[in-house]
């Protein structure tokens, strides 16, 4: 019989990825194509959904042929997405309604602090978890629905459908204009702003505060079930998962326990901490969100920490300054000095995420004297990623009332050894990478495996897991402690940087 295999869609902030993954959870092909960045004005950030959906038409048979494989072969589609990233499209013609608005788009500053009023950021965390912050779906739906002639009383009307990128994705899978299939998971679902935490259901309280028709809002599924069956690109071949990015990584890292962490550093980096059944409200600035639910099984929550700017900061010192040729680089530039020199850099480029949620903040290089090298800045900007890190999970901690005691990494920047290292060191944990280091993908693959039986429990996901890499704290406690607080010191000098009357997205 020929050999089977799990097709993951990675549809991400840069690129679109297709890899197929075998019954032992193993890469054997991948395709990828990058799709373009558009920036129209400061702080906003654009995709072409027309254009990504071309992409993923393309890279789907491309790492099937890789192997030579036929597209029976395939048993399941499994899809995760960047998350948040929001778009309008036509039920009718299939043609998106302008741009999609990028998750890193600041546009609805201006809303964020209409909407808070009197009650402040956290009005609408008990019902969904998540603080008043350009970063969520809601807030963007509402600003396109407001800002694009006529396209209000269109979507009323329902003609109009509103997702994020996965539902995009099923809804072309399936057919499209043809009877398309309009649905999301819970996880992204969770990230909108929209869903009620609880009750895994669009809120109406919720609706009415961010004036959204419901018309135009998909159907929320579990995350692991199957959404239905592909009229294209993969004739006949079930699309068994949905996850957003991150909550993908952690299925992927088999954190399906209380307790168990994983943090993704990629363009930003993102630490999710499984709660279980439990919805660990934080006082921290964490945010409460679905982790996954498998069929008609209760749903898995967690806390995550989200650093805005982790991976995009090395790119910004390669493309916008210069000072490196290649990614890779950086860290041979950081290794011809001891440390720091007394450099910081906050990169605060659209604000400042989790722990702090400050919209208005804006990236400083802080310590600078004659002294400092490019070697100094290129250690500044890796320790920039530690640093963020220990501030989610110091907030963690305090949130869950555990002490973090082991965690697991992946995404590209776990390429770099002195990062790594530094992040044992900040955390005084043991830091711990996977073999299949792309567990973004992996994830939504053993989702959809799971729900067409090609893997049977969790427990034989967990057998697939194998460490690749490990770093153990090295740091004297006095050093972390003083690092620490110059650090802290330097994010102070961020806050405060754009004032309401340069708030003109919404002009």
């Amino acid at each position: 019989m020929a050999e089977q295999y799990v097709a993951a869609v990675d549809q991400g902030t840069n690129s679109t990825r297709c890899i197929l993954f075998d019954r032992r959870g193993r890469l054997v092909s991948v395709a990828q194509r990058e799709h373009k960045q558009y920036f129209p004005r400061p702080g906003w950030v654009e995709h072409d959904a027309a254009e990504i959906w071309r992409n993923v038409t393309r890279v789907v048979p491309a790492a099937v042929r890789q192997i030579g494989a036929a597209p029976s072969q395939i048993v399941a589609i499994g899809i995760t997405n960047q998350r948040e990233t929001s778009l309008l499209w036509d039920r009718r013609t299939g043609q998106p309604v302008g741009h999609a608005v990028v998750w890193q788009d600041t546009r609805t500053d201006r809303l964020i602090t209409e909407l808070a009023g009197d009650e402040g950021a956290d009005r609408f965390v008990d019902l969904c978890g998540l603080p008043l912050t350009t970063y969520f779906s809601a807030p963007r739906l509402r600003w396109m629905l407001d800002h694009t002639p006529g396209l209000r009383a269109r979507a009323e009307a329902g003609d109009v459908l509103f997702g994020t990128m996965e539902s995009w994705l099923i809804w072309n899978f399936t057919g499209g204009p043809e009877g398309g299939l309009h649905a999301t998971d819970v996880t992204n679902a969770s990230r909108t702003m929209l869903m009620n935490i609880e009750t895994l259901e669009w809120d109406d309280k919720l609706l009415d505060a961010f004036n959204v028709p419901r018309s135009v809002l998909p159907e929320i599924r579990p995350s692991s079930g199957v959404f239905g069956t592909a009229t294209t690109v993969l004739p006949g071949v079930r699309i068994g998962a949905a996850l957003g990015d991150q909550q993908a990584a952690l299925f992927g890292q088999t954190c399906f326990s209380p307790g168990e962490a994983k943090c993704t550093y990629g363009t930003g980096s993102f630490l999710l901490l499984n709660t279980g059944k439990e919805i660990v409200r934080s006082t921290h600035g964490m945010l409460t969100t679905v982790a996954y639910q498998i069929g008609d099984q209760p749903a898995a929550y967690a806390l995550e920490g989200s650093m805005a700017v982790t991976g995009s900061l090395v790119q910004w010192f390669r493309d916008g300054l210069g000072l490196i040729h290649t990614a890779a680089e950086i860290e041979t530039l950081a290794r011809t000095v001891d440390d720091n020199g007394g450099a910081y850099i906050v990169p605060a480029f659209s604000g400042l995420f989790a722990p702090h949620w400050r919209s208005e903040a804006r990236g400083v290089i802080a310590g600078l004297t004659s002294y400092i090298t490019k070697g100094h800045l290129a250690r500044a900007v890796l320790e920039a990623t530690g640093f963020q890190t220990l501030e989610v999970v110091d907030a963690m901690n305090a949130d869950s009332g555990i002490a973090l005691k082991a965690l697991k990494v992946d995404g590209g920047m776990t390429a770099n050894n002195l990062l790594m290292q530094f992040l044992a060191d900040l955390l005084d944990v043991r830091v711990v990478r996977p073999m299949v280091t792309e567990t973004v993908s992996l994830g939504a693959a053993y989702a959809a495996g799971l729900a067409v039986g090609y893997w049977p429990d969790l427990e034989g996901l967990r057998s697939n897991w194998h460490r690749a890499g490990q770093w153990l704290p090295d740091m004297d406690p006095d050093r972390r402690a003083m690092e620490y607080a110059n650090w802290q010191a330097a994010v102070q000098r961020t806050f405060g940087w754009i004032r309401p009357e340069q708030q003109d997205g919404n002009d």
